[in-house]
């Protein structure tokens, strides 16, 4: 008889030991809640006022757009009055009110939906981080079991562990706390901390961390630090801490703007009070004055660096690149360094079979071998196990059902096939120290960065299996032209060990390779080439690269298999884990930004003519406005030239230049 090898839909415990994701909704958020009623409101006015409709139509539904998207940035303004600091966006609420007296309601509506459009993309933002720290903490379990004097057991909660209590940890539980094993073997999946594709299996002396799953076997650990110092912990402080060192570039920004909002409003008063002094009459003064506020609106400023950078979003979304702010693509051009994790980055995160040797004198074929080694792992639910079955799988072969299934912690799995006692695991654990030419196979693939699986049949080794995680297609490539774009060569950070990652290394042609490093480490590498004036892109995937996501200059995860929180903490997210996109977004980047300076140029001498204009002869409005909107039309164009498929096909060319 055969089996229909088909894998399991979870693997039951744990599956059932995830907590489930907790996401702020949009609309919970009172910004969002305003910014989409003003947005509904001036799409539903918009038509009425261009076909000529009655003021009785648009007139009250402008109001609302004014009312709905102005009054909390308004309100924001006039509290920040109190300690006599000028916000630019209550200088955007003068300005579309200024507009709005004078006549030009489309205008000042246009002004109010795009200041709380961006309001509310702010607050998402920062509401979604939130959601994803919570998300990390819920990775450790909330109680755990430890070990009373007496031998007794208690249930307690994971916070009242101290350094020196010992617990229990059972198969398919979570680790409650960073600790070391005192007895006991099992493989624990530590991917979330150190990224590792394989679970590792532990033994007595083995560290462990909080939050990490254990497999098949129990294990006593003693813990060694506080629940509030587990690597765990110190990945969300570490989040948080990144994220606040981006507040000096606010603060910059705070002050262009406090400076640009005093020199207009001061100007605006002088050009209408001073005149009036000096014996003027009011209207044209004040018609004068208003021309001033219209023309010297930020509105073709703000469009001059939109389009662009908002085009390039959306040309980079249909390829599968989810940038989460204009900001953020207007940074990726400025990268100047790139540093890359191995597993799910520059490989594909889930291990396969590579090499099937059956042993001289074995009497099997590599398809014989396969199929002895995926019948006895069909049972069991290893990710080893399953890189075993999907190869049988692939290769169409008849696997044959089994009898006696065990499994070993830490040794492997055997099994009766067709009365044959077969063994697949560990060739260290199954054939001990020796000289055996198993051995010697085993060891000449982990030289080469694979994981070595013996095969046993009645008692004999029969053959060897090597497992390793697939280099991605693209993933020479992509490096290559990375190293081009940022000229200097990207590093290699990761968790996995030295050997595999060197082996890695060079097929892609990376020199600069860390391995074996923590979460803590990654930040380090990063910030290393930070201080060394390098403005560093860190792609990753695991939790375990979400501080160095969050700590660099741009931070990019592999959306597929990626983490809640890397996918949260990045500032752009890879949806169909094509690595190629990664160069290519940055040159799309480039090409943006230079759309930005050529825009700008544009608005500048566009306000600047305007103003003068204003302010040594007689502007008439019709003209001052139709000049101020020409110039938001044109650099809004120019913008959106990066919608264009061509846009992308250029921006790959550029990377074979």
């Amino acid at each position: 008889m055969s089996s229909t090898l088909t894998r399991p839909p979870g693997t039951g415990a744990a599956h059932e030991t995830v907590a489930p994701r907790r996401r702020t909704r949009i609309l919970a958020l009172s910004e969002a809640r305003w910014a989409a009623a003003a947005l509904v409101l001036f799409l539903v006015a918009l038509p009425l006022y261009l076909t000529g409709g009655p003021a009785w139509s648009w007139g009250p539904l402008f109001a609302g757009v004014y009312v709905t998207g102005g009054w909390e940035p308004g309100w924001a303004g006039l509290q920040a009055l109190k300690d006599r600091t000028l916000d630019v966006d209550l200088l955007m609420v003068v300005a579309a009110l200024g507009a709005a007296a004078i006549g030009q309601v489309l205008d000042g509506a246009l002004l109010i939906v795009i200041f709380a459009t961006s309001g509310a993309l702010e607050a998402i933002a920062t509401a979604r981080t939130a959601d994803s720290v919570r998300g990390l903490l819920d990775l450790a379990p909330t109680t755990a079991t430890r070990l009373r004097d007496d031998g007794g057991e208690e249930s307690v909660p994971t916070e009242e562990l101290r350094a020196g209590d010992t617990i229990l940890v059972r198969p398919g539980e979570r680790i409650g706390a960073d600790g070391r094993v005192l007895d006991g073997a099992g493989d624990v999946d530590q991917a979330t901390i150190t990224g590792e594709p394989l679970p590792v299996a532990k033994e007595a002396g083995d560290e462990v961390f909080a939050g990490t799953l254990n497999g098949t076997g129990a294990l006593r650990v003693k813990v060694e630090r506080d629940p509030s110092d587990s690597v765990i912990a110190r990945i969300v402080a570490m989040v948080e801490e990144a994220s606040e060192t981006k507040a000096p570039t606010q603060l910059f920004i705070e002050k262009v703007e406090q400076r640009y909002s005093l020199g207009m409003v001061a100007a605006t008063v002088a050009l209408f009070a001073l005149p009036l002094l000096f014996g003027a009459a009011l209207q044209p003064t004040l018609l004068r004055a208003m021309t001033f506020m219209i023309v010297a609106s930020p509105c073709a400023v703000v469009l001059a660096t939109m389009p662009p950078l908002l085009s390039a979003i959306a040309n980079a979304g249909r390829h599968g690149v989810l940038v989460k702010s204009a900001v953020v693509m207007e940074r990726l051009g400025q990268v100047d360094a790139v540093a890359l994790d191995k597993t799910g980055t520059l490989t594909e995160g889930t291990p396969r079979v590579t090499d099937i040797r059956p042993l001289a004198g074995s009497g099997l074929s590599e398809d014989e071998l396969l199929r002895l080694a995926a019948a006895v792992e069909h049972p069991s639910e290893h990710p080893l196990a399953r890189a075993v079955v999907d190869a049988a799988r692939t290769r169409d072969l008849d696997v044959p059902l089994v009898e006696g299934f065990t499994s070993a912690p830490g040794t492997g799995v055997s099994a009766l096939v067709a009365g044959r006692a077969v063994a697949v695991g560990s060739p260290t654990r199954l054939l001990g120290a020796g000289t055996h030419r198993a051995l010697a196979v085993a060891t000449g693939l982990e030289e080469e960065g694979r994981t070595a699986v013996l095969v046993t049949a009645d008692g004999s080794p029969v053959g060897v299996l090597g497992i390793a995680d697939r280099l991605r297609e693209e993933a020479a490539a992509a490096t290559s032209a990375l190293g081009r774009l940022t000229g200097s060569a990207p590093v290699l950070v990761t968790g996995d060990n030295p050997r595999a990652a060197t082996r890695l290394a060079d097929e892609v042609g990376i020199t600069d390779v860390r391995a074996g490093l923590l979460p803590q480490d990654k930040v380090a590498a990063v910030k290393e080439l930070a201080q060394a004036g390098r403005k560093v892109l860190v792609v990753g995937d695991g939790v375990n690269d979400a501080p160095a996501l969050a700590a660099a200059h741009t931070g990019v995860a592999m959306g597929r298999a990626g983490s809640d929180l890397a996918l949260e903490t990045a500032d752009a997210v890879v949806v169909r884990d094509e690595l190629a996109t990664v160069p290519t977004v940055i040159a799309l980047s480039r090409q943006a930004r230079r759309l930005v300076v050529q825009n700008l140029v544009i608005a500048a001498v566009f306000i600047t003519g305007l103003v003068v204009w204003d302010l040594t002869g007689h502007l008439p409005l019709p003209l001052g406005v139709a000049g101020h909107e020409g110039s938001t039309v044109i650099v809004g164009l120019n913008g959106l030239r990066l919608l264009a498929d061509g846009a992308w096909s250029r921006a790959r060319a550029q990377l074979h230049q």
